[in-house]
């Protein structure tokens, strides 16, 4: 059996093993305050091409999302998403459970279109009983999105000014952000992304970590950030699982090389499914790949492989997705062609 599921189906990249393995007798500081963990955030810091950042570690996605979107909105504003956006759909109404409305705009493969943005926040303060209303406190977009595609740089651009001029803060949900960043032909990098999001995440636990995710605020964090970590039961004593991870990820360039390796793969992947007749639900430029495929073939193609199912396309069709990862060996592609 070989599988192409998901982005996170292995466990951790063997360098990141390695480093668990040599610092696990040291003793350290608890919550994040650990050499480790200041080594990671000044190398993130460097990256980031933001000498001031503040960067702190969480241990997964939707923990993150849930965290950061309450501690940055007020009691009564909401956060603003595309209608298919990952917090809207498939983390089982963690933000609502914060407190805070997800508010829905169009999603155009998975992206938020910034004049259709710019209408909804002209529409909501021209609305006269707006008081009355939830409030869009915060923009939420990722990079790549669930439909593995991407913003360019002159997206990015006007959605960030445009949050800007209402005060808005832009938030970047980064899980598989090393995968977009290391994709052909994108013109997006850490900095900009710096840049443009007043904070973001880089994914850890998608792209080589056993878990884990770096948040990055450009400028300033929330007022007392780590004790709003806390409050949410997601400050991790033992901080140095996630410093020791992201420390060996940024050091000679691993986070980005191994995201590297999982796009060769999927280019090499694209190459197969066109090779053998199926059709693209969409193009996508990241490690993740949609296509189409006849009920019955892939009822057939699941006794020796595994991947994901996304939506039905029709009575007799369904939209699947094959990911690869930093973990995707060129040999699993040869054996998925021989079965096609």
């Amino acid at each position: 059996m070989i599988s192409f599921e998901n982005d996170y189906i292995q466990g951790a990249h063997p360098e990141i093993l390695g480093r668990l393995a040599e610092t696990n007798l040291e003793p350290l500081s608890g919550y994040g305050s650990d050499s480790y963990c200041e080594s990671a955030r000044r190398k993130i810091r460097k990256a980031c091409g933001c000498e001031n950042a503040e960067v702190h570690f969480l241990v997964g996605g939707t923990q993150t999302n849930a965290v950061v979107i309450d501690a940055m909105l007020k009691g009564y504003e909401g956060v603003v998403a595309a209608d298919s956006g990952h917090i809207a759909v498939h983390e089982a109404g963690a933000v609502e459970f914060t407190g805070h409305k997800v508010l829905t705009v169009p999603g155009h493969t998975g992206k938020i279109d910034g004049n259709e943005l710019r209408r909804y926040l002209q529409g909501f303060y021209q609305d006269e009983n707006h008081e009355h209303m939830v409030f869009p406190g915060l923009v939420y977009i990722s990079h790549p999105t669930e439909f593995g595609t991407l913003y360019t740089k002159e997206e990015l651009r006007q959605i960030s000014e445009l949050c800007r001029d209402y005060e808005i803060p832009l938030y970047l949900d980064g899980a598989r952000l090393g995968y977009g960043l290391m994709s052909r032909g994108t013109d997006l990098s850490l900095c900009d992304i710096a840049e443009f999001c007043d904070a973001f995440y880089i994914g850890g636990t998608k792209v080589g970590a056993l878990c884990g995710e770096a948040v990055v605020f450009p400028r300033k964090a929330p007022k007392h950030f780590l004790t709003a970590v806390k409050q949410h039961g997601a400050l991790l004593a033992k901080g140095r699982l996630l410093g020791i991870q992201f420390d060996t990820l940024f050091t000679d360039d691993l986070y980005f090389r191994i995201s590297s390796h999982a796009i060769e793969m999927a280019e090499k992947l694209k190459k197969v499914l066109r090779e053998k007749g199926l059709s693209f639900a969409w193009e996508s430029p990241t490690n993740q790949q949609f296509v189409v495929m006849e009920d019955e073939k892939m009822k057939q193609l699941r006794e020796n492989v595994v991947f994901s199912f996304w939506e039905k396309a029709d009575r007799d069709h369904t939209i699947v997705r094959f990911a690869t990862s930093w973990g995707t060996k060129e040999e699993e592609i040869e054996e998925l062609k021989r079965l096609l």
